[in-house]
């Protein structure tokens, strides 16, 4: 067995504290289990303690063969900026895994600091193509390396006869336009008396009070669930009692709850926002509509209902099946050596 690297995660390591799995989490737990060792960081609530933590810990630490980064479009794109420049200073090898569909847009706002960071990177690391295309067409080379499940813990639900049952899985945040799944549900139960929805995920910016105030307005709260953030095991869960996952994001890149909604046998409407083209073949694994485009979504959400697409769920696993860890990891031992 090949001698493994040191490495060092950097990223927002609060899974504990939401309940919530996040990439630092799943990706140190399967390198860990190849023989990697790893030190991860941060778990300080408290973003300015959280930027500390990460950049003491590279001093710390800086005998590492490699850091890892998790590099968000927002404001914890600094992080990622600081920490690189610190890997820098030590000579380390660090490689930002991108994350999010606004990261096109931040290297238009950001050139200079997305030239220091992407430019001197080991590797740069795109879990779909649609942010390799992105980076490679500002000269930033990269590495397709898909976000990675493991598929034996997804269990595949056959659904010979779809009920309006909705299922929503995403945080409460205005760029993901939760609002929209509210019109949905209301223009469903036009024709769809029983239509139900079930929404799952943290409130991040005020929305689920907006949602839950739209509900109202349109006479539809009762027929909808707000679980709150839910464990992995648990929405998985859950989901055995709905029929069709949609996704009305308005921002995105390729969304992990998406790749789980495809192993787990859910019929997928979404937008085509950023990556999603990417990850799903309209009418082929999934279905897609414009962005914010609620008829379109209503429309093809009675397709599925009145038996269209009956293949759809059954192709959409054997895609997501090419995610498993069994076959990504030999990408990461490649970068890794």
């Amino acid at each position: 067995m090949m001698k493994r690297s040191n490495i060092l995660y950097i990223g927002n390591d609060l899974s504990n504290n939401s309940n919530y799995p996040t990439t630092i989490k799943t990706l140190t737990n399967l390198l860990q289990l190849e023989g990697f060792k790893l030190i991860k960081t941060s778990n300080k609530e408290n973003k300015i303690l959280r930027m500390i933590d990460m950049c003491l810990t590279i001093v710390k630490h800086s005998k590492v063969d490699y850091i890892l980064i998790d590099t968000y479009s927002t404001a914890n794109f600094y992080y990622a900026f600081f920490t690189s420049q610190i890997a820098r200073l030590f000579k380390i090898k660090y490689i930002p895994i991108l994350h999010g569909g606004n990261l096109p847009f931040r290297l238009e706002d950001s050139r200079k600091l997305s030239k220091l960071i992407f430019k001197n990177s080991y590797r740069n690391i795109a879990p779909s193509n649609y942010l390799k295309h992105e980076f490679e067409k500002k000269g930033y080379p990269s590495v397709l390396i898909p976000n990675v499940i493991e598929i034996k813990d997804y269990k595949f639900k056959e659904r010979k006869v779809l009920q309006p049952k909705l299922l929503f899985v995403r945080a409460f945040d205005e760029i993901y336009n939760p609002l929209m799944a509210i019109d949905v549900l209301r223009k469903l139960k036009v024709k769809y008396l029983g239509a139900t929805l079930c929404m799952i995920g943290p409130d991040k910016d005020g929305s689920l009070e907006k949602v839950k105030q739209l509900a109202k307005e349109k006479n539809v709260l009762d027929d909808i669930e707000f679980t709150g953030v839910l464990s992995k095991k648990d929405w998985h869960k859950k989901s055995e009692d709905f029929d069709i996952f949609i996704n009305t994001t308005n921002v995105d890149n390729t969304p992990v709850s998406l790749i789980e909604a495809m192993a787990l046998g859910l019929p997928i409407v979404s937008t085509d926002a950023g990556g999603i083209p990417y990850l799903i073949s309209n009418e082929v694994d999934g279905l897609l509509i414009n962005k914010g485009d609620i008829d379109q979504m209503v429309n093809e959400i009675i397709s599925l209902l009145e038996g269209g697409h009956p293949e759809i769920a059954k192709k959409a696993r054997h895609k997501v099946e090419s995610f498993n860890w069994d076959i990504v990891k030999y990408k990461w031992f490649k970068i890794l050596k």
